[in-house]
């Protein structure tokens, strides 16, 4: 068997693989489907409530060889794909929304989506050109496609998600003014906002309160939150409750202000929208239009000039 014949069984063998786990995914283990029924049996027989943690660290020994290794070897490509630190790859996930991952969580995702990619690109090449470099220079192609499309992924969450907070944070600054200028503490309307509120300000809020329940100064948890914050506007409303816990300014008129700072800076971009869109309008007209009226004016040309008829 040549190198062509060994390179179209592998990427023929992780292209069914990855097709048999989209249609047919993994059904979840039965600990977790009993685990309701069975926490209040344990407690009162003194075990631990959760079994799952158990089962874990009792892996059975093919598990334990062959996908301990394997996610420790992505692991590693993973750092060497992506030169940032995990602490840094930590702040792009939580301003992603997707605090719940890890950054080797990510780095293994990044993997095993440009193995996925390369192996599909050069298994294609294989089909169509039967040539080694072909093939080769596709496989890394589709792996360096494939790391990038998960960075770009996660970059343009960010950007969603900044944009998100931008148009929710004028209602939320509005509503939080309101419980402010009534009398209540900065605490106490975030906590009243977040409690019948949904949404990425919303979110960052809770966490917020989840700080300060811990034994941080509010001040200190709402600079915290201006510095993760993907949202430059969020961060200034942040910010500004920082100053409040700490000096006591005025909050409900500064929140007014900010308010109405996103609101004429929405009603501008808005503009901005109009102009392009009215210039993409006239751009197929122009481009049909013109060369048809550039014919009608050169087509009496040549009998003018040489006097023909």
């Amino acid at each position: 068997m040549n190198v062509i014949e060994s390179a179209a069984v592998l990427c023929g063998g992780v292209t069914a693989a990855g097709l048999m786990a989209l249609v047919r995914p993994r059904p979840p283990r039965a600990s977790q489907r009993i685990r309701p029924y069975t926490v209040t049996a344990r407690a009162a027989l003194g075990l631990p409530s959760d079994a799952i943690d158990l089962e874990l660290r009792g892996r059975s020994g093919t598990e334990a060889v062959l996908i301990a290794p394997l996610r420790a070897a992505a692991i590693v490509v993973g750092r060497v794909m992506e030169s940032r630190t995990d602490e840094a790859i930590a702040l792009r996930l939580y301003q992603a929304g997707r605090a719940d991952s890890t950054p080797n969580d990510f780095r293994m995702l990044q993997v095993t989506r440009a193995v996925c990619t390369g192996a599909l690109l050069g298994f294609g090449a294989l089909l169509v050109v039967r040539s080694t470099f072909v093939v080769v220079t596709a496989a890394v192609c589709g792996f360096v496609a494939g790391a990038a499309r998960v960075r770009g992924q996660l970059d343009r969450s960010i950007a969603e998600r900044a944009q998100r907070m931008e148009t929710e944070l004028y209602t939320i600054n509005q509503l939080l003014a309101l419980h402010v200028r009534s009398g209540a503490g900065p605490i106490q309307a975030v906590q009243r906002v977040v409690d019948r509120t949904r949404g990425a300000v919303a979110d960052e809020l809770a966490s917020v309160l989840v700080w300060i329940r811990s034994g941080q100064r509010e001040s200190v948890a709402f600079q915290r939150a201006g510095e993760l914050t993907p949202c430059p506007s969020a961060a200034r409303t942040y910010q500004m409750f920082a100053l409040a816990s700490e000096r006591g300014t005025d909050l409900g008129e500064a929140l007014i202000s900010v308010g109405d700072d996103l609101r004429n800076a929405r009603r501008e971009s808005l503009r901005r929208y109009a102009v392009r869109n009215r210039a993409a309008m006239l751009a197929p007209t122009i481009g049909i239009l013109a060369p048809i009226m550039l014919l009608f004016v050169a087509a009496p040309l040549p009998s003018i000039v040489l006097g023909g008829r």
